[in-house]
């Protein structure tokens, strides 16, 4: 909650996406994604961050060309549960892949 950093058991899933994207020219857009706890700006600012931090990963620690991953933040808008218990702010705290 409140970060963007990338927990450790994430990296496993972000090799699976790395080695689809390296066997072509898939462009993907990677979409951040916050809880609706805390100012409505900062969550954005926080769930652009998300997003970038996972590009970041990818281009540097698996290789994939940057200029196939493009980074959005939708903050607080899109939420997949309900924000009023913990498991459903958790799950509103994602990082999503769209092929384009």
């Amino acid at each position: 909650s409140g970060s963007a950093t990338i927990k450790p058991e994430s990296y496993g899933m972000l090799k699976k996406i790395a080695v689809t994207l390296s066997g072509g020219d898939m462009e993907v857009m990677i979409v951040g994604h916050t809880d609706s706890d805390g100012p409505e700006d900062a969550n954005l600012t926080l769930s652009e961050a998300r997003a970038s931090a996972v590009k970041t990963a990818l281009v540097t620690e698996f290789g994939i060309p940057a200029f196939n991953l493009i980074t959005e933040g939708k903050g607080e808008s899109t939420p997949v549960a309900d924000n009023t218990t913990a498991e459903g702010k958790a799950q509103n705290r994602r990082v999503e892949f769209i092929k384009q």
